[in-house]
This record gives structure tokens, sequence and C-alpha cells, in this order.
């Protein structure tokens, strides 16, 4: 007799005080995160797949790759486009793997899992890839990245959560600070080049309301070691914040969810880093490479 599988796969819940978080198999991903009975992150049902990329993690490289071609030291390498509308590939080979529980159990409020990443078209390297999920007041989640093959690897992250207030983000209050945006064409997504925010539309330093503006875009100059976002209910102050330590992040005002959460997008490299080697990670055999974000309240 055949056990069933939901679509995301196990189902592994966490908790501590007044939070609580479910973290599946597939993809090691996260299908939501609450404080006090309200949303923070935007999750979906147990019977379905992730959709809009929600909680999904981003390896080996976060975004997009023009065409999926890349050269690494001096081999020319082809990816599956998985994204064909647009003929690119995107936001890596593992959203919907299988990933095992590598903790004990014993601790409500963590959750570990693992996944060994193999060659794969276009990305003959491997990976032994950890995430760790920690609730205390409020949610750490740290990636690694640890190459155990026997060539260099090059190597990115990047994870997809949408911050939730419980309404429409038009009415919600944004703030975050970073001191470029990165253009890209609106066809295909390819990037074009990195304007200042100062007196763009995506200027969010002082807070103010999102309106209409719609955001689909890559940032950097976050400013030191940590940056956060920000998205706040004026009228109930509920807060979600994110802050991670990573050189770039992505904001998506999520016409793929109707507007109703803000994805903030904790990324190490920007679009096309495998193509042009900004802030692109290189595990020689045996490096590790380790990021963290963080979700509050």
């Amino acid at each position: 007799m055949s056990t069933q599988v939901l679509p995301s796969g196990e189902q592994w819940e966490l908790s501590a005080g007044e939070w609580s978080a479910t973290v599946v198999s597939v993809g090691g991903g996260l299908r939501g995160v609450s404080h006090g009975g309200r949303q923070v992150v935007l999750g979906y049902a147990e019977d379905q797949a992730a959709y809009a990329g929600i909680g999904q993690h981003l390896i080996p490289w976060p975004n997009r790759i023009t065409d999926g071609k890349y050269t690494f030291e001096g081999v020319d390498e082809q990816l599956d486009l998985s994204e064909p509308d647009r003929q690119n590939a995107i936001h890596g080979l593992t959203r919907w793997a299988n990933w095992e529980r590598v903790d004990d159990g014993t601790d409500p409020a963590v959750v570990e899992a693992g996944h060994r990443l193999h060659g794969a078209p276009g990305y003959p390297h491997q990976l032994d890839l950890r995430l760790r999920y920690h609730l205390a007041d409020g949610l750490t989640v740290t990636a690694t990245a640890t190459n155990v093959g026997t060539s260099d690897a090059p190597y990115g992250y990047g994870m997809h959560p949408y911050l939730s207030v419980g309404r429409v983000i038009d009415d919600c209050v944004l703030e975050f600070r970073a001191a470029e945006w990165l253009e890209v064409s609106p066809e295909r997504m390819t990037p074009i080049g990195l304007s200042p925010i100062h007196d763009s539309p995506y200027d969010f330093s002082s807070a103010r309301t999102i309106g209409e503006v719609e955001i689909d875009n890559a940032f950097t100059g976050l400013g030191g070691a940590s940056w956060s976002v920000t998205l706040t209910d004026p009228d109930t102050g509920h807060r979600a914040m994110l802050t991670s330590d990573t050189p770039w992040m992505q904001l998506y005002t999520g016409g793929a969810v109707d507007r109703t959460a803000l994805a903030v997008e904790p990324m190490t490299c920007p679009p096309n880093a495998f193509i042009t080697g900004q802030n692109l990670v290189v595990l020689k055999p045996g490096e590790s490479h380790r990021t963290t974000f963080r979700v509050s309240v």
C-alpha cells in the first residue's frame, strides 16, 4: 500500500513562544512563518506545491543567467533554460530537489536540512548544502555550501521569502536603504546597468507608502555588514522585517501573488554573476561559504 506524498514533501514544524514555522523537504523550503497567529512570511497550503518562488532557496545561483550560457575557468557551459519564455536559466538547481532532515529533531525550535548537489548540465560540480532554521524571537536561516568535488565551483545563494502584514502592500509603508538599483529589460529581465537610487521611484530610504510602485529589481550598496527591509501596516502597526548580510537583495512587489506580500530576496550576487563574475563566490575543493538572514517583527 502506497503512502500519500504531499506536493511539498515532508513537513517539519518549528515553534518557540509565539513563533511558528513550517519547513518542507521539497527544496528545503519555507512554507510560512507566523507570530502570534499572524502570518509574517507568506505561506501556501499543505496540499499545494510552492508557487511564485514562495520560500524557495536559490542555489547555486539566484535570479537569472541570460541564455543560460557562461564561461568558467575557460570552459563554456550551457544550463537548461528553466525560464523558457525568456530563454533564461533561473534560480538555480535545487528548488524542486528532495532535501533530508539532518538534525536529531529534539529541539522544537530548530530544523536542519541537507542536500548533495551532484553535477548537472551546465554545472559539473558537487556541493554539500545545509540549511539551518532557528526560531528565537524571530526566524534565523543559515545557508552553508561546501565544495566536495575536485574542481573549483562558482556559487551564489538567494532566498525567496515574501514578507506579509496581512493586507495588500499598496497600503503599506516600506523602508530600506540602498545606493543603487539594477535596471533590467522588461522583455527578458536582462541586466542593463546600475543607477543611483536617490530620486528614483525606488527610493524608500525615508519610510513611505508603496502605492502603485512596481518593483522587480536588484539593489546593492546596502550599507555595512547588515541591511534590513521593513514592511509596516500603518493602521495596525503590524510589521515584518528581513535582515541579512548579503551584498545584494531583490525586491518584488508580487504581481504573482496579487500584491498581498513583498518578496525580499537576499542574494550573495546579482543576476548574471556567472557571466560577469560580479560578487561571484568561487569555492575551491573543501571550501565552504555561509550566509544568514533573519525575519522578525
